[in-house]
């Protein structure tokens, strides 16, 4: 019974020695270039009522969520995602306020994801949200931001694929397509199964021009010629091609900045979140099936806590950038200067004055007073467990 007392609950772990000094310096570098951006930190609770999660504002299902209950009878939920809970506080606190509000944060996420998954259901998450501004310079600046997180805690290859929710919405409007048909289209489309979406397409008898544009939603890099060939073919489709003139608007900005050659346009690109309205977007890296950063433009989410304003931002899933940097062997450098003192009990008070001045200098010092029956190379064989730099011996 105790030794099943030591094992922690499926899809959540325990994260200790170097690999929490790494990810708590990685958190703190990220937070740094937050706050060089201009952006303010913010703390929401890890649980909200359950209807700031509901289906209605469009975050994840019901059934993947942590649901329990207070004394009052009131449904609660564990945060399954950040971004509702940051538009709670942006109405409530920022309410009257008529310029743009830059808000970061860093906190933990909880899904219930299916074991079968094989995914964590506990993640870290930091980000930043950008509200009061629909511009596509906001756009540029999220993603610019995102793509200097990535670079800041160490990767050199990454790729943010950017698409936008109107060129798929645009498309289903324009062919008329029905719910099932569409329902069945999304799946092809998460499951990479484009040559699914093609037979589908095929069996719908469309137009060609949209026929055309549908092909497209299978690209995982749409080029100059593309874009400009997609914007031929959605004239007569005002949902659409506005999508993609703003999607050539974002990448000449974006050039502004220097990082567009991390950025490619994936007009397939969906999300799960519903509440996402234009430019979306997911950053990969090698080492990590998942993506390590994701974010996109919600510009009604505001609006059910009685503040309408456009917003954007991002997170960076930190669990998933962590495993990538381990796997890619790039060092997260690690402020660990410290020192074990081990003192011969009659030398304490020289050991403590000596701890008290290595502290005040700057470095780590820990005390141990000599234990009969050890030796020299036990604490030692201690130290380099502990990650300690160096051990002094006090007799």
């Amino acid at each position: 019974m105790r030794r099943r007392l030591l094992h922690t609950p499926e899809g959540v772990r325990d994260i200790y020695n170097m690999e929490c000094a790494r990810k708590r310096i990685l958190q703190e570098n990220l937070h740094n270039l937050l706050k060089m951006y201009g952006y303010h930190a913010i703390e929401t609770p890890t649980f909200e009522f359950f209807d700031i999660f509901s289906q209605e504002i469009g975050t994840t299902p019901s059934k993947d969520l942590y649901k329990f209950f207070d004394r009052e009878g009131n449904t609660l939920a564990l945060r399954p995602d950040m971004t509702p809970s940051i538009a709670r506080c942006v109405a409530k606190y920022y309410g009257d306020e008529e310029f743009p509000v830059r808000l970061c944060y860093m906190g933990n996420t909880f899904i219930n994801n299916s074991s079968y998954q094989g995914r964590l259901k506990e993640n870290t998450q930091l980000g930043a949200e950008l509200v009061g501004d629909n511009s596509v310079a906001a756009d540029a600046e999220i993603l610019a931001l995102a793509v200097h997180a990535l670079k800041t805690a160490g990767l050199q290859e990454f790729q943010l694929g950017v698409g936008h929710v109107d060129f798929f919405r645009g498309l289903v409007q324009a062919a008329e397509l029905p719910e099932e048909t569409k329902d069945s289209l999304v799946e092809l489309i998460s499951n990479k199964n484009f040559f699914g979406v093609e037979e589908l397409i095929d069996s719908l008898h469309l137009p060609e021009n949209l026929k055309e544009l549908f092909s497209m939603l299978g690209s995982l890099c749409m080029t100059e010629d593309m874009l400009q060939r997609a914007k031929e073919l959605a004239q007569g489709f005002p949902v659409i091609l506005q999508a993609l003139n703003r999607l050539q608007a974002l990448m000449d900005v974006l050039a502004c900045y220097g990082v567009e050659k991390y950025i490619t346009i994936e007009p397939g690109m969906l999300s799960s979140y519903h509440y996402y309205t234009g430019m979306i977007f997911a950053g990969y890296t090698f080492g990590s099936g998942e993506p390590i950063v994701k974010g996109g433009r919600y510009d009604q989410l505001m609006d059910y806590f009685g503040k309408h304003a456009p917003a954007i931002g991002f997170a960076v899933v930190i669990d998933q950038l962590l495993a990538a940097l381990s796997r890619q062997k790039i060092e997260i450098l690690t402020d660990n200067d410290q020192v074990l003192i081990v003192y011969a009990k009659a030398k304490q008070k020289e050991a403590i004055e000596h701890a008290i001045a290595l502290r005040q200098q700057g470095t780590g010092a820990v005390l141990a007073a000599w234990e009969d029956g050890k030796e020299e190379h036990d604490y030692r064989s201690y130290a380099e467990r502990m990650q300690m730099q160096e051990v002094i011996f006090i007799s």
